[in-house]
């Protein structure tokens, strides 16, 4: 069975164009496999798993996977959960830092529900962008996408 070189759907043989897609199909350029030779795994699951640890992940598969698909997710992996870890690591050391300082808990409060609030922010995006990636999508995150083109090379 020959598979869509653009969605990986399935394309029977004589068949001009993807019904799944709607790519056009041509002899000799219909892929046999989406699976990649180099990694033994799909883009889409090699992408899903960029984000499976945050910005851990997204270091091993940028350092490993050549594929631009994968190294676009594990860039935008390393940008978007990398960052927000250092923003988090930032909270919680100036609002500590000024409880202790200062010896009220009105600044710590705050702080732990900015520190929330960023995390409840980057579980949304854990989720959104596995599941995006998975589905073979490039979702781009706002910011961190053009960071993570330019760190991936496009």
């Amino acid at each position: 069975m020959a598979f869509c070189s653009k969605c990986g759907g399935e394309v029977g043989d004589g068949v001009a164009f993807c019904p799944k897609c709607g790519q056009a199909q041509a002899a000799g350029q219909v892929a046999q496999t989406t699976h990649s030779a180099q990694s033994g795994m799909s883009e889409n699951v090699a992408g899903l798993l960029c984000y499976t640890l945050g910005w851990l992940t997204g270091i091993v598969f940028f350092l490993i996977d050549k594929r631009p698909f994968v190294k676009f997710h594990a860039a935008q992996s390393i940008v978007v959960f990398g960052g927000l870890h250092i923003i988090n690591l930032v909270i919680g050391i100036f609002f500590g830092a000024g409880m202790m300082m200062m010896g009220g808990f009105g600044a710590f409060g705050m702080g732990a529900a900015l520190y929330g609030l960023i995390s409840l922010v980057a579980i949304i995006l854990w989720i959104l962008l596995m599941v995006k990636a998975y589905q073979g999508e490039k979702f781009e995150v706002p910011v961190a996408a053009g960071i993570a083109k330019s760190f991936a090379g496009k």
